[in-house]
Protein backbone atom coordinates (compact mmCIF):
# COMPACT_ATOMS: atom_id res chain seq x y z
CA UNK A 1 0.00 0.00 0.00
CA UNK A 2 1.08 2.97 -1.20
CA UNK A 3 0.28 7.01 0.04
CA UNK A 4 0.13 9.11 -2.79
CA UNK A 5 -0.31 12.95 -3.22
CA UNK A 6 -2.35 13.40 -6.64
CA UNK A 7 -3.79 10.37 -9.24
CA UNK A 8 -1.21 11.70 -11.95
CA UNK A 9 1.64 9.85 -9.91
CA UNK A 10 0.09 6.34 -10.53
CA UNK A 11 -2.52 6.96 -13.09
CA UNK A 12 0.06 6.12 -16.30
CA UNK A 13 -0.28 2.63 -15.33
CA UNK A 14 -4.29 2.49 -16.55
CA UNK A 15 -5.80 2.76 -19.23
CA UNK A 16 -9.57 3.46 -17.36
CA UNK A 17 -10.85 4.20 -13.62
CA UNK A 18 -14.25 3.07 -12.02
CA UNK A 19 -14.80 6.17 -10.40
CA UNK A 20 -17.29 6.65 -6.67
CA UNK A 21 -19.19 9.79 -7.07
CA UNK A 22 -20.61 10.68 -3.47
CA UNK A 23 -17.57 11.38 -1.51
CA UNK A 24 -14.95 11.82 -4.40
CA UNK A 25 -16.16 13.70 -6.82
CA UNK A 26 -19.14 14.94 -5.55
CA UNK A 27 -19.86 16.30 -1.47
CA UNK A 28 -23.87 16.00 -2.43
CA UNK A 29 -23.71 19.45 -2.83
CA UNK A 30 -21.13 20.68 -5.27
CA UNK A 31 -18.34 19.37 -7.24
CA UNK A 32 -14.60 18.87 -5.63
CA UNK A 33 -12.64 21.11 -7.94
CA UNK A 34 -9.70 19.11 -7.20
CA UNK A 35 -11.44 15.71 -8.58
CA UNK A 36 -12.95 17.13 -11.73
CA UNK A 37 -9.45 18.74 -12.62
CA UNK A 38 -7.46 15.12 -11.52
CA UNK A 39 -10.25 13.49 -14.21
CA UNK A 40 -10.67 15.69 -17.05
CA UNK A 41 -6.63 15.40 -17.21
CA UNK A 42 -6.91 11.87 -17.08
CA UNK A 43 -9.07 12.17 -20.31
CA UNK A 44 -7.09 14.55 -22.21
CA UNK A 45 -3.86 11.96 -21.70
CA UNK A 46 -6.12 9.65 -23.46
CA UNK A 47 -7.73 7.31 -20.11
CA UNK A 48 -11.57 6.38 -20.10
CA UNK A 49 -13.51 7.43 -17.19
CA UNK A 50 -16.60 5.37 -15.74
CA UNK A 51 -18.55 6.94 -13.23
CA UNK A 52 -19.99 3.82 -10.88
CA UNK A 53 -22.34 4.96 -8.57
CA UNK A 54 -25.02 3.46 -5.62
CA UNK A 55 -27.23 6.13 -6.94
CA UNK A 56 -30.85 4.33 -7.58
CA UNK A 57 -31.46 7.30 -9.96
CA UNK A 58 -31.14 6.26 -13.78
CA UNK A 59 -27.65 7.50 -15.51
CA UNK A 60 -29.27 10.31 -17.42
CA UNK A 61 -30.60 11.50 -14.10
CA UNK A 62 -27.40 11.04 -12.10
CA UNK A 63 -25.48 13.29 -15.73
CA UNK A 64 -28.20 15.68 -15.05
CA UNK A 65 -27.43 15.88 -11.03
CA UNK A 66 -23.88 16.14 -11.18
CA UNK A 67 -23.87 18.81 -13.82
CA UNK A 68 -25.76 20.95 -11.12
CA UNK A 69 -23.03 20.08 -8.86
CA UNK A 70 -20.49 21.43 -11.34
CA UNK A 71 -19.43 18.35 -12.56
CA UNK A 72 -18.39 18.38 -16.59
CA UNK A 73 -19.16 16.09 -19.20
CA UNK A 74 -15.39 16.11 -20.04
CA UNK A 75 -15.06 14.31 -16.62
CA UNK A 76 -16.04 11.27 -17.54
CA UNK A 77 -16.95 8.95 -20.02
CA UNK A 78 -19.90 6.92 -19.10
CA UNK A 79 -22.03 6.16 -16.24
CA UNK A 80 -22.90 3.14 -14.34
CA UNK A 81 -25.48 3.21 -11.65
CA UNK A 82 -26.79 0.87 -8.94
CA UNK A 83 -30.31 2.07 -10.31
CA UNK A 84 -29.62 1.33 -14.12
CA UNK A 85 -28.71 -2.41 -12.84
CA UNK A 86 -31.70 -2.84 -10.50
CA UNK A 87 -34.21 -1.31 -12.93
CA UNK A 88 -33.16 -4.34 -14.97
CA UNK A 89 -33.84 -6.67 -12.13
CA UNK A 90 -37.03 -5.15 -11.41
CA UNK A 91 -38.49 -5.34 -14.87
CA UNK A 92 -37.87 -8.64 -14.82
CA UNK A 93 -39.67 -9.70 -12.25
CA UNK A 94 -37.12 -9.76 -9.54
CA UNK A 95 -39.67 -8.82 -6.72
CA UNK A 96 -43.29 -9.18 -8.75
CA UNK A 97 -45.01 -6.63 -10.94
CA UNK A 98 -47.28 -5.19 -7.51
CA UNK A 99 -45.07 -3.36 -5.35
CA UNK A 100 -44.51 -1.12 -2.39
CA UNK A 101 -42.10 2.11 -2.90
CA UNK A 102 -40.32 2.61 0.26
CA UNK A 103 -38.24 5.98 -0.84
CA UNK A 104 -38.71 9.74 -1.55
CA UNK A 105 -40.83 11.23 -4.63
CA UNK A 106 -37.42 12.24 -6.43
CA UNK A 107 -37.00 8.67 -6.73
CA UNK A 108 -39.42 8.44 -9.19
CA UNK A 109 -37.97 7.88 -11.84
CA UNK A 110 -36.66 4.50 -11.09
CA UNK A 111 -39.72 3.21 -12.55
CA UNK A 112 -39.68 4.35 -16.10
CA UNK A 113 -38.55 0.97 -17.84
CA UNK A 114 -35.49 0.77 -18.85
CA UNK A 115 -34.71 1.26 -22.88
CA UNK A 116 -32.23 -1.77 -23.50
CA UNK A 117 -35.65 -3.88 -22.22
CA UNK A 118 -38.01 -5.14 -24.99
CA UNK A 119 -40.78 -6.68 -23.13
CA UNK A 120 -40.64 -5.52 -19.62
CA UNK A 121 -43.07 -6.07 -17.20
CA UNK A 122 -45.70 -3.88 -16.06
CA UNK A 123 -44.91 -2.94 -12.56
CA UNK A 124 -47.64 -1.23 -10.39
CA UNK A 125 -46.65 1.05 -7.26
CA UNK A 126 -49.24 -0.01 -4.51
CA UNK A 127 -50.05 0.34 -0.33
CA UNK A 128 -47.84 -2.55 1.30
CA UNK A 129 -50.64 -4.59 2.25
CA UNK A 130 -51.39 -4.96 -1.44
CA UNK A 131 -47.80 -5.66 -2.79
CA UNK A 132 -45.81 -9.00 -3.72
CA UNK A 133 -42.47 -6.78 -3.08
CA UNK A 134 -40.28 -3.91 -1.89
CA UNK A 135 -38.47 -1.31 -3.85
CA UNK A 136 -36.18 0.73 -1.23
CA UNK A 137 -34.78 3.80 -3.20
CA UNK A 138 -34.09 5.09 0.27
CA UNK A 139 -35.44 6.07 3.07
CA UNK A 140 -38.11 8.94 3.93
CA UNK A 141 -36.31 10.73 6.13
CA UNK A 142 -32.66 10.07 5.77
CA UNK A 143 -31.95 11.78 9.04
CA UNK A 144 -34.38 9.14 11.23
CA UNK A 145 -33.06 6.25 12.33
CA UNK A 146 -33.52 3.08 10.19
CA UNK A 147 -35.48 1.60 13.06
CA UNK A 148 -38.66 3.73 12.90
CA UNK A 149 -38.94 1.06 9.60
CA UNK A 150 -39.70 -1.79 11.80
CA UNK A 151 -43.27 -1.86 11.85
CA UNK A 152 -43.84 -1.84 7.98
CA UNK A 153 -40.42 -4.36 7.59
CA UNK A 154 -42.28 -6.71 10.26
CA UNK A 155 -45.38 -7.17 7.90
CA UNK A 156 -43.26 -7.33 4.64
CA UNK A 157 -41.14 -10.12 6.33
CA UNK A 158 -44.24 -12.25 8.03
CA UNK A 159 -45.80 -11.98 4.37
CA UNK A 160 -42.63 -13.48 2.68
CA UNK A 161 -41.37 -10.04 0.69
CA UNK A 162 -38.25 -9.82 -0.70
CA UNK A 163 -36.76 -5.95 -0.58
CA UNK A 164 -35.15 -4.91 -3.88
CA UNK A 165 -32.41 -2.47 -2.60
CA UNK A 166 -31.32 0.14 -4.93
CA UNK A 167 -28.62 1.74 -3.11
CA UNK A 168 -26.31 -0.26 -0.97
CA UNK A 169 -24.81 2.63 0.15
CA UNK A 170 -25.15 2.69 4.36
CA UNK A 171 -24.36 6.26 5.06
CA UNK A 172 -23.13 9.34 2.75
CA UNK A 173 -22.31 12.73 3.41
CA UNK A 174 -24.25 15.78 2.12
CA UNK A 175 -22.21 18.69 3.05
CA UNK A 176 -21.56 18.24 6.42
CA UNK A 177 -24.38 16.38 7.41
CA UNK A 178 -24.17 12.71 7.50
CA UNK A 179 -27.82 11.22 5.81
CA UNK A 180 -28.88 6.90 5.85
CA UNK A 181 -29.17 5.52 2.41
CA UNK A 182 -31.14 2.42 1.46
CA UNK A 183 -28.32 0.34 2.13
CA UNK A 184 -28.83 0.74 6.04
CA UNK A 185 -32.80 -0.04 5.14
CA UNK A 186 -32.23 -3.33 3.81
CA UNK A 187 -29.55 -4.45 6.36
CA UNK A 188 -32.05 -3.92 8.93
CA UNK A 189 -34.49 -5.81 6.96
CA UNK A 190 -32.17 -8.75 6.81
CA UNK A 191 -31.34 -8.77 10.37
CA UNK A 192 -34.70 -9.02 10.74
CA UNK A 193 -34.93 -12.06 8.48
CA UNK A 194 -36.03 -10.94 5.22
CA UNK A 195 -34.61 -11.01 2.11
CA UNK A 196 -32.60 -8.30 0.60
CA UNK A 197 -31.75 -8.13 -3.50
CA UNK A 198 -28.55 -6.19 -3.90
CA UNK A 199 -27.38 -4.68 -7.47
CA UNK A 200 -25.14 -1.71 -6.72
CA UNK A 201 -21.40 -1.57 -4.96
CA UNK A 202 -20.17 -4.23 -3.87
CA UNK A 203 -22.44 -6.92 -5.66
CA UNK A 204 -21.06 -7.71 -9.06
CA UNK A 205 -24.17 -6.50 -11.30
CA UNK A 206 -22.92 -3.18 -10.93
CA UNK A 207 -19.53 -4.24 -11.65
CA UNK A 208 -20.86 -6.00 -14.97
CA UNK A 209 -22.57 -3.24 -16.41
CA UNK A 210 -19.54 -0.75 -15.48
CA UNK A 211 -17.53 -3.29 -17.69
CA UNK A 212 -20.05 -3.04 -20.18
CA UNK A 213 -20.13 0.80 -20.31
CA UNK A 214 -16.61 0.95 -20.87
CA UNK A 215 -16.45 -1.94 -23.86
CA UNK A 216 -19.10 1.01 -26.28
CA UNK A 217 -15.85 3.94 -25.70
CA UNK A 218 -13.16 0.96 -25.09
CA UNK A 219 -11.31 -2.37 -25.01
CA UNK A 220 -9.69 -2.65 -21.71
CA UNK A 221 -8.16 -5.29 -19.65
CA UNK A 222 -9.10 -5.41 -15.86
CA UNK A 223 -5.44 -5.41 -15.11
CA UNK A 224 -5.66 -2.03 -16.68
CA UNK A 225 -8.36 -0.40 -14.63
CA UNK A 226 -8.19 1.14 -11.24
CA UNK A 227 -11.13 1.29 -9.12
CA UNK A 228 -10.92 4.56 -6.97
CA UNK A 229 -13.76 5.29 -3.74
CA UNK A 230 -14.01 6.29 -0.25
CA UNK A 231 -16.97 3.69 0.81
CA UNK A 232 -15.06 0.75 2.99
CA UNK A 233 -18.21 -1.73 2.77
CA UNK A 234 -19.26 -0.26 -0.85
CA UNK A 235 -16.35 1.31 -3.18
CA UNK A 236 -13.66 -1.11 -1.35
CA UNK A 237 -15.29 -4.56 -1.11
CA UNK A 238 -16.68 -4.36 -4.09
CA UNK A 239 -13.24 -3.39 -5.88
CA UNK A 240 -11.46 -6.05 -3.86
CA UNK A 241 -14.22 -8.59 -4.87
CA UNK A 242 -13.39 -7.80 -8.36
CA UNK A 243 -9.86 -7.92 -8.18
CA UNK A 244 -9.22 -4.55 -9.33
CA UNK A 245 -6.50 -2.03 -8.48
CA UNK A 246 -7.77 0.32 -5.48
CA UNK A 247 -7.16 4.00 -4.90
CA UNK A 248 -8.82 4.48 -1.34
CA UNK A 249 -10.04 8.01 -0.81
CA UNK A 250 -9.44 8.27 3.04
CA UNK A 251 -11.07 12.05 3.22
CA UNK A 252 -14.35 10.60 2.60
CA UNK A 253 -16.59 9.06 5.18
CA UNK A 254 -13.55 7.70 6.86
CA UNK A 255 -11.64 10.94 7.04
CA UNK A 256 -12.30 11.44 10.98
CA UNK A 257 -11.01 7.81 11.94
CA UNK A 258 -7.92 8.17 9.16
CA UNK A 259 -6.99 11.41 10.25
CA UNK A 260 -7.35 13.11 7.10
CA UNK A 261 -8.10 16.78 7.12
CA UNK A 262 -9.98 18.57 4.51
CA UNK A 263 -7.13 18.30 1.28
CA UNK A 264 -4.20 16.89 3.21
CA UNK A 265 -3.14 13.35 3.76
CA UNK A 266 -4.09 10.37 6.11
CA UNK A 267 -2.13 10.27 9.41
CA UNK A 268 0.01 6.96 8.32
CA UNK A 269 -0.64 5.69 12.14
CA UNK A 270 -4.31 5.98 11.85
CA UNK A 271 -4.69 4.41 8.72
CA UNK A 272 -2.95 1.37 9.52
CA UNK A 273 -5.60 1.35 12.21
CA UNK A 274 -8.55 2.09 10.03
CA UNK A 275 -7.44 -0.25 7.18
CA UNK A 276 -6.91 -2.93 9.87
CA UNK A 277 -10.59 -3.01 11.19
CA UNK A 278 -11.90 -2.67 8.16
CA UNK A 279 -10.45 -5.53 6.11
CA UNK A 280 -9.28 -3.10 3.34
CA UNK A 281 -6.19 -3.72 1.35
CA UNK A 282 -5.68 -0.90 -1.12
CA UNK A 283 -3.15 -0.36 -3.73
CA UNK A 284 -3.39 3.19 -2.92
CA UNK A 285 -4.40 6.17 -0.59
CA UNK A 286 -4.79 9.44 -0.62
CA UNK A 287 -6.46 11.98 1.19
CA UNK A 288 -9.18 13.38 -1.86
CA UNK A 289 -8.95 13.06 -5.48
CA UNK A 290 -6.78 15.37 -7.08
Amino acid sequence: MQIIQSLSQVSGQYQALFVDLWGCVHDGVRAIPGAVEALTAYRRAGGRVVLVTNSPRPREGVAKQIAGFGVPEDAYDAIATSGDSARLALFRGAVGSRVWHLGPDHDLGFFEPPAILSDPMTITRVPLDQAEGVVCTGPFDPQADPSVMRPEFLAAKTRGLKLLCANPDIVVDRGEVREWCAGALAELYSEMGGESLYFGKPHPPIYDLARRRLAAVADVPDSAILAIGDGPLTDAAGAMGEDLDLLFISGGLGAAETGTAPGGSPDPAKLEVYLAETGIVPTYVIGTLR
